[in-house]
């Protein structure tokens, strides 16, 4: 098996199996802003082996069958394709134009020619692709600077709901009370049907962001995700920090720069790595934001390892009385879906029955499942 434009003798010559490189090119697909999942990348290299494709055209439909989800990631996919596989493109033009160029200057100066970048981009996009699946807890700096910058590529979708007005639409259900008004309105001549839809908006979220002593950590790369949702939907979003204090942080979050936003949501939260105390933090947050309209029909995300030191049975009867409230409770634990892990901690254990979702949050391929609950909830 080799990928499109190298022949298995030129792909050893590289350093890398041919399993890596089209997992690499499966993860510039992804940069590129195509929805590409674990199972679209493993599914793409099997399809590659069993066909025994060999040329490059072979291989461009192979990824086109499975990476691509929908109509809208053809242009992207093909981008990248020509991106990632041309020979005949300048070095100069492929880091401008490769969904990897936002690395380009991690890239050594001493790069051998054009043929040099190019393997350094499939280098790069290789380390990308491995560092999804990496727990960052145990991120060396380089690693974890490149995980910043895939926070920043990573693409965000949005819960919606419908709302009750309806207004008119040429494309939408027939309304029959416009109709007929209309008709009235003719002096019952027959005229046309009025059509008409209801519009959807974004759905209120609200984040609370477990920043003890225990989730220290993960606390950096869960503000900078929620960063981000706070950048695709700023008046919709809303960030708490728990530990052993409540503190609201969306304002400091809304600053663009997500160095220079975290830098001053650090500085407001005054529990840092502190102790834990969930069920007074909760009980605090539903009796002051509660009752008011930000949780009402919100998603709302728990990001947290449920290590309690007060009460359980307290912390389970607010989360119950949160999920009154709430349309969705997401709880992501980083510990959840590691080898061993159970949930038997006495925090967990409580509020368990009044989440909806109980799933990871330890890894950028995590994150990205975050993402999308958050965005089918």
């Amino acid at each position: 098996m080799a990928p499109a434009g190298q022949s298995p003798r030129a792909a050893q010559s590289t350093g890398h199996s041919a399993e890596e490189i089209l997992l690499a090119f499966a993860g510039a697909v992804r940069a590129a802003g195509v929805k590409v999942t674990a199972d679209r990348s493993r599914s793409f290299v099997d399809a590659v082996g069993r066909l025994a494709v060999d040329g490059r055209s072979d291989v461009f439909w192979a990824g086109r069958a499975t990476l691509c989800a929908s109509p809208e990631d053809l242009p992207a996919y093909q981008r990248t394709f020509e991106a990632w596989f041309a020979v005949e493109h300048s070095a100069a033009q492929r880091l401008e134009n490769s969904a990897t160029s936002v690395s380009a200057a991690a890239l050594d100066n001493d790069d051998g020619g054009p043929e040099g970048r190019r393997e350094q981009l499939r280098a790069l996009a290789s380390r990308r692709e491995l560092l999804r699946h990496r727990d960052v807890a145990v991120l060396d700096d380089a690693e974890r600077a490149l995980l910043h910058r895939m926070f920043e590529e990573l693409p965000v979708r949005l819960p919606t709901r419908q709302t009750r007005r309806k207004h008119l639409d040429r494309h939408g259900d027939v309304d029959r009370v416009r109709t007929l008004r209309d008709q009235l309105r003719r002096g019952g001549e027959p005229g046309p049907l009025r059509r008409a839809r209801a519009p959807r908006k974004i759905r209120r979220m609200v984040w609370l962001i477990d920043v003890s002593g225990s989730m220290a950590p993960y606390a950096d790369s869960l503000l900078r995700l929620a960063h981000r949702v706070v950048e695709a939907a700023p008046r919709q979003m809303e960030v708490f920090t728990i530990g052993t204090r409540l503190t609201r942080v969306t304002g400091a979050l809304r600053v663009p720069d997500p160095d220079n936003a975290l830098a001053l949501a650090g500085r407001t939260v005054p529990d840092w790595s502190g102790g834990t105390r969930l069920g007074e933090v909760l009980r605090a947050f539903n009796d002051r934001w509660g009752q008011r309209v930000m949780v009402r029909g919100a998603v709302v995300v728990i990001a947290s390892d449920g290590w309690e030191r007060g009460d359980p049975a307290l912390l389970g009867r607010q989360a119950e009385r949160l999920h009154h409230l709430a349309r969705r409770i997401i709880w992501s634990n980083p510990h959840r879906g590691k080898a061993g892990y159970e949930p038997l901690q006495r925090g967990i254990r409580a509020v368990l029955p009044h989440v909806d979702f109980f799933i990871g949050g330890h890894s950028m391929q995590s994150f990205e499942e975050l993402l999308d609950v958050v965005a089918n909830a």
